[in-house]
């Protein structure tokens, strides 16, 4: 599918994924059936009969964490069974990766990631962050886009990001995946095609820049 010289960078890049729910676990399939070299995925939750609509392992992983049904999965993958919380986020080396990608759906924790690696000294060793904002509720991935967090409009779940990161005083900036539809499904309701297409959205816009990399 791609030039030698372009697969050989998909091989040497490394990618984090923090969260491999709807929208992570969908990424990680994608990133590891493209070839990327390294990945690491990172969770705490284990998969429950209500994930079966949208979640990867959920079907036959029910009762057992995600990183353990995943790591089974995709063998050589590295899995971390942790809950990605502020105080995880400061402790946790993040240089190590090309590209991190957030798929975790804790706003205090987004925020704290976005300042983490907007203040990573050294930029040689300062990876790219992609983010996923809100999935849930809606019907149509043909409506899902990719913008910077400051250009995000139409979702609530991007609004309060925004609102949280202007409060810490948070001057970066990174690019985000989401959708201005208005919510369709019942609360707390996910669609498979729309969450499993912000996990794909991710994953694609990080090859992208791997390719482009010298």
């Amino acid at each position: 599918m791609f030039k030698e010289k372009g697969f050989q960078k998909l091989q040497n890049a490394k990618i984090l994924i923090l969260g491999v729910g709807g929208v992570g676990g969908f990424a990680l399939d994608c990133l590891y059936r493209t070839g990327i070299g390294e990945i690491c995925i990172i969770d705490f939750d284990s998969f429950e009969e209500s994930n079966q609509n949208r979640q990867i392992g959920s079907l036959e992983g029910i009762g057992r964490k995600k990183v353990e049904v995943l790591a089974e999965t995709y063998k050589g993958i590295v899995a971390l069974d942790s809950k990605v919380t502020k105080d995880f986020i400061d402790s946790f080396d993040f240089s190590p990766y090309d590209i991190v990608l957030d798929a975790i759906d804790d706003i205090d924790a987004k925020i704290a990631l976005a300042l983490k690696i907007s203040n990573h000294k050294d930029d040689s060793t300062k990876p790219i962050l992609l983010s996923s904002t809100g999935s849930a509720k809606k019907l149509d991935p043909s409506q899902i886009q990719f913008a910077p967090i400051w250009k995000s409009y139409g979702d609530k779940f991007a609004r309060k990001l925004r609102e949280g990161l202007k409060k810490q005083g948070f001057k970066g900036s990174f690019m985000v995946a989401f959708s201005p539809e208005e919510p369709k499904c019942k609360e707390l309701g996910s669609f498979s095609g729309v969450t499993a297409s912000f996990g794909l959205r991710l994953a694609s816009e990080a090859i992208k820049i791997i390719l482009q990399k010298d």
